[in-house]
């Protein structure tokens, strides 16, 4: 499994759960203290993405790394 993979499917989960909760990047990045573009570039795979930066995205979203790391998909 390639980073590019992990990073897309991380990213993919993310939106995913961030449209369950019917939230806006915008009011995830506010609530994450976070850029909008940032969580832009996580949800579209651009970036490799740092645990420290996952932390306060996962509390905000109230879920569990094995939630946004499943890549069981891929």
């Amino acid at each position: 499994m390639k980073n590019k993979e992990i990073n897309i499917q991380i990213g993919n989960n993310l939106r995913a759960e961030r449209n369950r909760r019917n939230l806006s990047q915008e009011e995830l990045a506010e609530m994450s203290d976070l850029q909008r573009q940032h969580i832009s570039k996580i949800e579209n795979g651009q970036i490799d993405v740092r645990v420290s930066t996952l932390v306060p995205i996962l509390k905000a979203l109230d879920i569990k790394f094995e939630q946004l790391f499943d890549v069981s998909g891929l």
